[in-house]
């Protein structure tokens, strides 16, 4: 099982930008995604991004041109660069990794195996 840490959650105002990091213990090839999920306040989890093995990313339609996940493969960080924030982009956001996905598609906080403590996004308007 991956250890997954998420940090650079910060409070900012609305068209601020944050940058989040996710160190991951160890490089699992059981995993084919990885992906970002968040909770705001008395809402559901749900999936912001995700990217597979490939490269490919996916993400919810209300961060599209504003968010971008990327990884570095030889330190095994995960990262969320957020652009334009907006105050309903505020949540608890959690790094995640699944053993099966689809390449291109956006998954679920559910779909995902396994996941590390979150880190707070705070935007005001």
């Amino acid at each position: 099982q991956v250890q997954l840490r998420a940090s650079g959650g910060d409070s900012v105002e609305a068209g601020g930008s944050l940058r989040l990091s996710c160190a991951a213990s160890t490089y699992s090839a059981r995993y084919h995604c990885l992906g970002w999920f968040r909770q705001a306040p008395q809402k559901g989890r749900e999936g912001v991004a995700t990217i597979s093995r490939d490269g490919t990313t996916s993400y919810r339609m209300s961060v599209k041109e504003r968010f971008t996940i990327s990884q570095d493969y030889t330190k095994n960080i995960l990262f969320l660069q957020m652009d334009s924030l907006k105050p309903e982009d505020t949540a608890m956001y959690y790094c995640a990794a699944a053993r099966f996905c689809v390449a291109g598609a956006l998954l679920s906080a559910r779909e995902y195996d396994d996941w590390g403590q979150g880190t707070q996004v705070t935007v005001s308007s």
